[in-house]
């Protein structure tokens, strides 16, 4: 089928990217009317001249050696994979660009075509979520200062939270926009503001009517109502701290932010701190049984390990019913540490076991039980940075075993 030229030089004309053809010299030879616009050069004025003129000037080295590496292997490649690349407009604006280059050989010589989008736009949106997540992690920290202060300014704290909550319902929606502008990001984005709603809804409310109970009681034989309400609003504050603790842990892995420092310990009076620190998340009638075996001494991240504990601890305490054993065992082998945390809780489905480590994820059976579905997606990543591994072992109405294995490194680099 014969090529129709006109066809060609309408796609030319009328293409919404900018296309820019140069020669072997990397001398512009072609350039659209979209190139034009977006770089604010009428083509007269860049046919001929060097492609450098469109790129900044501190660039010039790196582009120069890369083109002239380009035409000795050329292949067909999307630029800027892991930096960012910028173009330089007749003003002397940068704009932040995404490219595409091709190439082809005439009479021997090589031609070279790039494809141009300009994503300012999308730039700006990336901006503005970072922004918002700054305001939300700022918004967490006052949340958490709140809670030193709850016996003596419960009135207070609720007016503050209730704003929180207005701030957060704004932040969501205003956060929702820009995920419908940034398609990459929608799914994993619009079911956090989906959790993160209906979990602050709940302990928030449970605050809000406690605080204003409170009020009616005020003699002395109204001192044990008085503490039921002053404890159901500390446990929703709690909760709220570990809903912000799984987002904000959630966040600084996502910007590699968390990094590991092993220390030499011991593992029992570390597990005697962690079990201590549990004892008020304990049901009535629970009972956490703890043996080691192997050498107590060992040299991981503690703080690290600690995470993983507490948050796979709290799982069996929150999906175990009353009246139930929870047993730890942790063994301490010559090359890594094995530690076993079984319940007899509602175990999970074969099916959902597929899925356990991915964000944001409930089991089917676990949808009406408080939580973001973030811990083990967490421990998770918490054990990886500590080079090891965590393994789920479960039987659904029977219970679950949790496996986590972690080198130890007994001479501490």
């Amino acid at each position: 089928m014969k090529l129709d030229t006109a066809h060609l030089v309408s796609l030319f004309e009328h293409a919404t990217e900018g296309i820019i053809l140069t020669n072997s010299k990397g001398q512009i030879t072609l350039i659209n009317p979209a190139a034009e616009r977006m770089f604010g050069y009428e083509a007269h004025l860049v046919v001929g001249k060097p492609i450098e003129l469109l790129i900044p000037e501190r660039f010039h080295p790196m582009h120069a050696a890369d083109r002239g590496e380009f035409y000795v292997h050329p292949e067909n490649r999307i630029m800027g994979s892991g930096r960012d690349l910028y173009g330089r407009r007749s003003d002397g604006v940068e704009i932040p660009v995404e490219i595409s280059l091709s190439f082809y050989k005439k009479e021997e010589e090589l031609f070279v075509t790039a494809f141009i989008v300009d994503i300012t736009h999308r730039k700006n949106i990336e901006k503005n979520m970072l922004q918002q997540q700054v305001e939300l992690e700022k918004m967490t920290n006052d949340m958490r200062k709140l809670n030193t202060q709850l016996e003596v300014k419960v009135e207070e704290r609720t007016m503050i939270l209730k704003e929180a909550l207005l701030k957060l319902e704004q932040s969501q929606n205003e956060l929702h926009d820009a995920l419908e502008k940034e398609k990459h990001l929608n799914e994993i984005k619009s079911r956090f503001v989906s959790i993160a709603s209906h979990e602050f809804r709940t302990p928030l409310s449970t605050v809000l009517s406690s605080a204003s109970l409170l009020s009616k009681y005020t003699t002395t034989e109204d001192q044990g109502k008085r503490d039921r309400h002053v404890e159901k609003i500390k446990d929703a504050v709690r909760n709220l701290n570990d809903i912000l603790d799984d987002f904000l842990s959630l966040g600084k892995l996502d910007e590699n932010k968390v990094e590991t420092h092993p220390t030499v310990f011991n593992i029992e009076d570390f597990m005697d701190e962690v079990l201590e620190e549990m004892k008020p998340q304990e049901k009535s009638g629970q009972r956490i049984a703890f043996s080691c075996d192997g050498s107590p001494d060992i040299c991981t991240d503690k703080r690290l390990l600690k995470n993983i504990i507490i948050n796979l601890l709290a799982n069996a305490i929150k999906f175990s019913a009353e009246n139930t054993t929870i047993d730890i065992r942790s063994t301490t082998h010559p090359a890594h540490l094995e530690i076993c945390i079984s319940d007899e809780g509602i175990g999970i489905s074969d099916e959902d076991q597929q899925q356990l480590f991915s964000s944001f994820f409930r089991g089917k059976n676990a949808v009406n039980i408080q939580g973001t579905g973030l811990g083990l997606h967490i421990i998770k990543r918490y054990a990886d940075l500590l080079k090891g591994n965590i393994k789920i072992e479960s039987d659904l109405g029977k219970g679950t075993t949790a496996r986590v294995t972690i080198p130890v490194d007994y001479q501490k680099q």
